[in-house]
């Protein structure tokens, strides 16, 4: 292989997007260790893995029905123009997804069925992102849904999944969830907005009505710093209210990667070129947002 081809595959892998279901997870279980000092820890080990299969199935499953478009024709990292087989591509993705679900599912049989409900759920809004006949991402719905599935749905999941609290059997935690996951959500949510900046063109080619296409990258340029403060709005009221410690003002820790991301889509959003590898700096930007919130409870939780 050579050094060409090793970069296409890094790409394609796309390592650091498994931080959007990894920081849900840690966080969550960083409130539940904080609230009721308590965590399971195999099930946060067999739950996070369990949720990066899940993922690889939908990253895996998304290149698959984009190259039935057309839309990556030219996308030379997709999984599909790399390994020029389908069916196997086809075969690692749902064994991916099932043995995730199997997880998931003995991991509910010590808590509550309602988490394989949950986690069901957030496959089948993945499914609706991209997946025939419905493709909802080409209709400019893939944000919202990326919101609902990675916030409260993802945060009530890890919450039950790695809390030891007897409510979670009864009810699943849906305030907990809601001001735990609003903020991260839309930090992930943010990702994929980003992802679309350089490949407006191509988007609009193929029929792929993203919020980009709708509106344009100077207006969508403009709406980043809004989607940010929105963001640090939610926590900063999550801490206000006494749901999150004072300590967790450690996500300002992303503020830098914050600005960076502003002022290169204030300089570049029409220049695909310089902005190709914007959704990384969101997603570092989300990371350290999470992992400033998780340092904050975890800080907490030892000093308290």
């Amino acid at each position: 292989m050579n050094k060409v081809q090793k970069n296409l595959w890094v790409q394609a892998v796309k390592w650091p997007l498994y931080s959007v279901v990894i920081i849900p997870i840690l966080n969550s279980a960083a409130y539940n260790l904080n609230s009721f000092n308590s965590i399971k820890i195999i099930n946060l080990i067999t739950f996070t893995f369990s949720s990066i299969l899940i993922l690889f199935w939908e990253n895996l499953t998304n290149d698959l029905f984009d190259s039935s478009t057309g839309i990556d024709e030219f996308k030379f990292h997709s999984i599909v123009n790399l390994v020029k087989n389908k069916k196997i591509i086809i075969l690692i993705a749902y064994l991916s997804l099932f043995i995730g679900l199997f997880i998931i599912y003995l991991i509910s049989l010590s808590s509550s069925i309602k988490l394989l409900y949950l986690v069901l759920s957030c496959c089948f809004l993945g499914y609706l992102y991209q997946g025939p006949p419905f493709r909802l991402g080409y209709l400019g719905l893939g944000e919202p849904l990326c919101w609902i599935a990675f916030g409260p749905l993802a945060h009530a999941a890890s919450l039950m999944a790695t809390g030891d609290n007897i409510n979670y059997v009864i009810d699943i935690p849906w305030r907990e969830s809601f001001l735990l996951g609003a903020g991260q959500g839309m930090a992930i949510t943010l990702v994929l907005f980003c992802s679309h900046f350089h490949q407006v063109k191509e988007d609009k080619k193929y029929g792929k009505n993203s919020p980009l296409v709708l509106i344009g990258t100077e207006k969508g340029a403009i709406i980043v710093p809004w989607i940010i403060s929105i963001i640090y709005i939610f926590e900063v009221y999550s801490i206000y209210i006494g749901f999150l410690p004072p300590l967790c003002f450690l996500f300002l820790i992303s503020f830098p990667h914050a600005r960076k991301l502003i002022n290169t889509l204030n300089k570049s959003h029409n220049r695909p070129n310089k902005i190709k590898n914007i959704k990384y700096l969101a997603i570092k930007f989300q990371t350290l947002n999470g992992l400033g919130l998780i340092a904050g409870m975890l800080l907490f939780y030892f000093i308290k």
